[in-house]
Parts: structure tokens; C-alpha cells; sequence
């Protein structure tokens, strides 16, 4: 899977680092909140998450119909910016969150992945849009392969996904 962004979607903080037998049961009933509250507000093809909360830059930019630069997408995600999970757009990583993102960023190019951009602090952990390469025959497959390698640092940066 690219690019797993864990969907917080309750006015409390997402849970970022919580292990649990529960914690998936959770992540998964705000994940689709927040979902819900997307295609509510004029989203209609906003996707739900997998079983285990997660909802993926990957599905949502280049494997749906949803354009995040329309302005509907943009007014569904103010209405709903007290539910984005960290590292969404719009929401903005702590300064730690931020520094293991960086970490990850260069784990990324450090394993095959050279056009992988530093992201910003209110931008996706991974932006498929901004890699030149994942659009090349077997770009994905590199990407996903040193994703797996980094995955420490995602989760460090509030991204939790599932193998």
C-alpha cells in the first residue's frame, strides 16, 4: 500500500501512537467519521478507509475520481478540519512529528527514491503528485519497497499503516 495516513475523525486529537487491541476498533470508526463527513460536505467519492482505519494518499489522489485542488474538496476539508488525521492536508505535524517526517523523506531517497520531496509540516507524508518518478514504469514498486523500509519514521510522524 502508498502512503497510509491513519484518519482521526473525532474533535480529539488522533491517536498517534497508541498499540491496543482497541486501537484499531477506533481508528477505524473515526477514520470512517471522517469519511463520511467528507462525502456529506460535497465529496461524493471520498473513499472509506480499510478495515484497519487507514485511508491512503494513493486511493484518494490516483485511485478515485477525488481532485483534492477543487474547491468542493477544499470547503468538505474545512468543514471537517477538526477530524483530519495527522499529516492530511490542512493539518499541521507537532515539531518532532515533523522532524521524523524528514527522516523519512531522506530514507526514501536513500533507498532508491531520489525525486521524494521534504514535505511540509501541513502537507501529506507522501504526495504521489509530487514524485515524478512513481508515474514510471516501476516507480510505485520502488517507492512501496523503501516505504516498507522507512516505516519507522512514518509512524514517528503520526502515519501508521498496515504491512
Amino acid at each position: 500500500m502508498l502512503a497510509l495516513i491513519g484518519a482521526g475523525c473525532s474533535n480529539a486529537p488522533a491517536v498517534t501512537g497508541s498499540s491496543g487491541g482497541n486501537s484499531t476498533a477506533a481508528t477505524h470508526e473515526r477514520a470512517v467519521k471522517f469519511a463520511e463527513c467528507m462525502r456529506t460536505n460535497g465529496v461524493s467519492a471520498f473513499p472509506d478507509p480499510n478495515a484497519s482505519g487507514q485511508l491512503t494518499i494513493d486511493a484518494l489522489a490516483n485511485s478515485s475520481s477525488v481532485d483534492p485542488n477543487t474547491a468542493v474538496f477544499k470547503q468538505a476539508l474545512s468543514a471537517c478540519k477538526d477530524l483530519q488525521p495527522p499529516g492530511f492536508t490542512g493539518y499541521k505535524r507537532s515539531p518532532e512529528q515533523q522532524s521524523a517526517a524528514l527522516k523519512f523523506a531522506q530514507c526514501i531517497r536513500d533507498n532508491g527514491v531520489k525525486d521524494f520531496p521534504d514535505p511540509a509540516p501541513d502537507a501529506p507524508l507522501v504526495d504521489t503528485n509530487r514524485i515524478p518518478s512513481a508515474a514510471t514504469n516501476g516507480g510505485i514498486t520502488i517507492l512501496n519497497a523503501a516505504m516498507r523500509k522507512c516505516g519507522q519514521y512514518a509512524s514517528a510522524a503520526g502515519v501508521h499503516g498496515s504491512k
